[in-house]
């Protein structure tokens, strides 16, 4: 079907986002033209004020208005301990937890197929923060992905040169998981990750 050229626009601007392709972008752009302008101009206000407003926080790269974060200006939390995460998103998973140290946001993952070196993912940023000497522990909670190992890895090794303890989030059995329906190489992983009780 031919589509007039402002809502051709509006379909492919809705393909941007992750996980949504034409017909999905369609369905979206359908329903605000036809059941919800006003949310649409709300939407659009909102993306408009965003793109221009929000940065990142000065100390650990996460998405905020301020020069710091509510995190990083919050004395009560343990300025000892560093999560590192790859990106804003997993702050606010681990924040579910009730986490009380501060975050390192990294951009993403290693990938040398990519291009994706540390200086791209913001390891030297990270460096910098460690050698100010507050940090006691790093905590890394990359994605058990190949590509998040490789970076908890170079990680690692790049904390222990500075002499500050590292740790990396476990990996396995989830919470009320049935090992039945969980598959070999996650078992595997919390096998061989298993601790004494």
């Amino acid at each position: 079907m031919s589509f007039s050229p402002l809502l051709k626009q509006l379909i492919d601007a809705f393909r941007v986002l992750p996980g949504v392709g034409a017909k999905s972008a369609q369905r979206m752009a359908f329903y605000i033209l036809e059941r919800d302008r006003e949310g649409g101009q709300r939407l659009a206000h909102l993306l408009t004020q965003a793109v221009k407003q929000v940065g990142n926080c000065e100390h650990c790269r996460t998405l905020c208005e301020k020069p710091l974060c509510q995190v990083c200006s919050n004395k009560n939390r343990d300025h000892s301990l560093l999560c590192v995460v790859e990106g804003p998103a997993h702050v606010a998973a681990i924040e579910q937890t009730g986490y009380h140290g501060l975050y390192f946001v990294l951009s993403g993952h290693l990938s040398p197929i990519d291009g994706i070196g540390p200086q791209e993912i913001g390891i030297d940023a990270l460096a910098a923060r460690l050698t100010h000497g507050q940090v006691k522990e790093v905590v890394l909670a990359t994605n058990a992905t190949v590509e998040g190992e490789a970076t908890a890895y170079y990680i690692a090794d790049l904390v222990k040169s500075l002499k500050i303890s590292v740790s990396r989030i476990a990996h396995g059995v989830p919470m009320g998981g049935d090992l039945e329906y969980i598959d070999g190489g996650t078992i595997a992983k919390a096998l061989a990750d298993r601790t004494t009780i």
